[in-house]
């Protein structure tokens, strides 16, 4: 019998001495939400039938969908991203500039990147007609925070 006691001691100590599974459910750093609207009715998505984008220069990314919006990735190592759009052979160009502020979210997710003060510093009018920032500081993606008239 104390055979067995000493078993289940040591197998509720061993159970109890273990730490849950780090697993991150949380959403960390958003990427900035961007809208297509009609440049002639600004309240009416407008939606674009081929697009292609690239990041900082990065690789092109097509999309053969039509879309009215799209989520990009904004760069962590700077304070500045520059989009590029290409639709119907013409390119335009835009250059958001903020502020990086790091926030811890938890052990398991570590941190996450909060961009504040985004703003439009140039851009191209070629297909674009128009920038507006609906949201100064991006820290989710539940809203647009730039909608492009074209």
């Amino acid at each position: 019998m104390k055979k067995y006691s000493t078993l289940i001691i040591l197998a509720l100590i061993l159970m109890l001495s273990c730490e849950k599974d780090d697993i991150c459910v949380e959403t960390t750093t958003p990427r900035v939400i961007i809208l297509f609207n009609n440049f002639d009715e600004p309240e009416n998505s407008k939606e674009l039938s081929s697009l292609t984008f690239w990041v900082n220069e990065n690789d092109s990314i097509v999309l053969n969908q039509t879309i009215d919006s799209l989520a990009f990735p904004i760069d962590l190592t700077q304070n500045s991203t520059q989009y590029i759009f290409k639709t119907n052979n013409i390119k335009d160009t835009i250059n958001l500039e903020y502020n990086r502020k790091d926030i811890f979210v938890s052990r398991s997710c570590g941190y996450k990147t909060i961009f504040e003060e985004v703003q439009n510093k140039s851009n191209t009018f070629n297909w674009v007609k128009d920038i507006t920032i609906n949201q100064t500081t991006i820290e989710n993606e539940t809203a647009t925070h730039i909608t492009i008239l074209h």
